[in-house]
């Protein structure tokens, strides 16, 4: 079976950071790791005020729904450090992007071992953080928005990239 990871980068929605652990949980991902300023669940030596903590946890666990418990995720300020570390581990890294040379998710043939990075609500990725992945996917859209919000985005691409 194909080895699927996602790193959700700088988002600020403690609500889509709740929705990716249920997709991840639904489509079996092997790895959610939350990187930048994303809001994370409760974990074990948490080094954030204890009543911050509780309450982010609360709003991730509304839309999360118990995924923040069966899904292995990690938090790290730093995403350079998870790009560098999963590409040892054979990953190839997309970012779910809108660029000028992304191709299209359903033109993609994925590799057995892939992740894709999904950013900022509102701005996307960073240019940077582009530039540190092996390409760049995107979702054709048919209607005159030119955007889904971060977790449909990324419910579409990792269910396309699980059965593709």
């Amino acid at each position: 079976m194909k080895k699927i990871a996602i790193i959700a980068h700088n988002l600020r929605s403690t609500h889509n950071v709740g929705s990716l652990l249920r997709t991840a949980d639904g489509l079996g991902i092997d790895e959610l790791y939350l990187t930048g300023y994303t809001p994370y669940p409760l974990k074990e030596g948490d080094s954030r005020l204890p009543h911050l903590a509780r309450k982010i946890d609360r709003q991730i666990a509304k839309t999360a729904l118990g995924a923040e418990k069966s899904v292995n995720w990690s938090q790290s300020p730093k995403i350079e450090s998870i790009i560098e570390l999963i590409k040892t581990q054979g990953y190839r890294v997309f970012a779910l992007e809108q660029t000028k040379t992304a191709t299209a998710l359903n033109k993609f043939q994925s590799p057995q071992k892939i992740a894709i990075i999904v950013g900022r609500e509102v701005e996307g990725l960073e240019a940077e953080v582009i530039s540190l992945c092996d390409g760049a996917l995107q979702i054709p859209m048919l209607g005159k928005k030119e955007s889904l919000n971060v977790t449909i985005a990324a419910a579409i691409a990792l269910y396309v990239l699980r059965y593709n």
